[in-house]
């Protein structure tokens, strides 16, 4: 053998024998490093029953009708305060107004320059959301405006009660949500409020309209009933 060939005989040899006294053979490096496997990115969790009410803590809209601006708002009362803890027992308790502001004049112009909004009738209808898939409907309003409104001397006319801003609005307190199924997730309530409106500032004029709102709320899955304020209920 040549002395070349026997020399590169010996350096294959000696390169075996360090593999093996290393405990490291190449398949090794395979099985602890492997090739990284691509992974679907994973979904940010979303609210199971979506809620500005719950979220917030109160809830305000504007319908928009021909530059007349109603605006619903919502709030939890004192005696149930924390809309995170609205449970399926016990009771739940809101209030909420509407009123309308005439966009075409500015909110310091004398009333007078302003469009009248009357409104007649106001009705609320709820419906719950189960994982059962069955539906309650714990709260229901259906009424003459003017007769139950927080105002016990609303301005009124045969078309209902003012609820023109700065002037007149409309304001329902304490209203009760009861005990729920237990595997409600939330609920909705739908308002409609039946209103009359100036065609113009002075006008003897009106048309009429149906003012919708949808607003959500969330119920939080607990054994415990929702929290009560130690507080008298006519005290909101």
């Amino acid at each position: 053998m040549h002395t070349s060939l026997r020399r590169r005989a010996a350096a294959a040899i000696a390169l075996t024998a360090t593999l093996l006294l290393s405990g490291c053979g190449l398949s090794d490096f395979a099985a602890q490093d492997p090739e990284p496997v691509a992974t679907k990115p994973t979904a940010s969790p979303t609210p199971a029953f979506d809620s500005q009410f719950t979220r917030d803590g109160t809830f305000q809209s504007h319908v928009d009708i021909d530059g007349m601006d109603f605006v619903y708002t919502l709030w939890p009362t004192k005696s149930t305060p924390r809309t995170n803890l609205w449970f399926p027992k016990g009771n739940k308790y809101f209030s909420f107004t509407l009123q309308a502001y005439d966009l075409d004049q500015d909110l310091r112009d004398k009333f007078s320059t302003k469009r009248k909004v009357w409104l007649d009738r106001i009705r609320v209808e709820s419906e719950t959301t189960t994982k059962s898939g069955a539906v309650e409907r714990p709260y229901d309003l259906d009424a003459t405006a003017s007769r139950i409104t927080f105002d016990p001397e609303p301005v009124t006319t045969k078309r209902g009660m003012l609820i023109t801003s700065p002037k007149g609005a409309f304001e329902l307190r304490n209203q009760k949500i009861g005990t729920l199924a237990m595997d409600t997730s939330g609920l909705n309530l739908i308002f409609r409020a039946t209103v009359h409106i100036q065609r113009s500032a002075g006008s003897k004029t009106y048309y009429k309209e149906t003012i919708r709102q949808r607003v959500p709320i969330a119920i939080f899955a607990s054994d415990q009933e929702t929290v009560a304020a130690k507080i008298p209920i006519d005290a909101n």
